[in-house]
């Protein structure tokens, strides 16, 4: 098998990697992620996915690998909600949220020796009304300042989520579904890593 790369320091998406049992190794990359004047959401974060594997894959000293390069954003009435610069910027962010509908757009892209393919997943959250000292104290906890919209799905932030359309993983940071369509249209598909792993247990939960 090629070695996999992933592009990215995210723990969030190295953990999603693990989850479906893939090797790989890390190599961050740092790319300008602002958006270009008028620039249409979807094709942002196509843009900045692709921007992220290829640099990747330049920097590997492995010809033979593939690399992963991977970008989330919020939009909310069209608006690009990206990672929060301060404070008053999360806390204006988490209020737009409060009680609407929003859709989290998160690209993934693959590349290697033969070019670099995309794809965009796009899933609707809903979040129920959050009172404004419960905003505080989330904002207080840490978790937001780092992560697209303000929030993070998979920690405290659940809590204000009433529905879900689309990828969860996707939400976290990486849209497994798609990672696995294109690794397997690169001759890789994720069931080969599989192959000699330990089962032993896997009965349990």
């Amino acid at each position: 098998m090629r070695p996999l790369v992933l592009a990215s320091a995210s723990p969030r998406r190295k953990e999603l990697l693990q989850q479906i049992g893939l090797p790989f190794t890390v190599q961050p990359v740092d790319i300008d992620e602002t958006p270009l004047p008028s620039e249409d959401p979807a094709h942002y974060v196509e843009r900045l996915a692709r921007a992220k594997a290829e640099k990747g894959s330049d920097l590997c000293q492995n010809p033979e690998a593939l690399v992963l390069g991977s970008d989330t954003t919020v939009v909310h009435d069209g608006n690009i909600l990206g990672k929060p610069a301060n404070r008053a910027e999360g806390l204006a962010m988490l209020r737009r949220l409060s009680g609407s509908a929003h859709k989290v757009m998160t690209a993934v892209a693959l590349a290697g020796q033969y070019g670099c393919y995309a794809r965009l997943a796009i899933t609707e959250v809903h979040f129920r009304p959050i009172a404004e000292e419960e905003l505080l104290s989330y904002w207080n906890t840490g978790e937001p300042a780092d992560k697209a919209g303000g929030y993070g799905i998979q920690g405290r932030a659940a809590v204000f989520v009433t529905a879900l359309y689309g990828s969860y993983s996707a939400v976290v940071g990486l849209p497994l579904q798609e990672t696995a369509e294109l690794l397997s249209e690169a001759g890789q598909p994720v069931w080969l890593s599989w192959m000699n792993t330990d089962t032993a247990g896997s009965g349990n939960r």
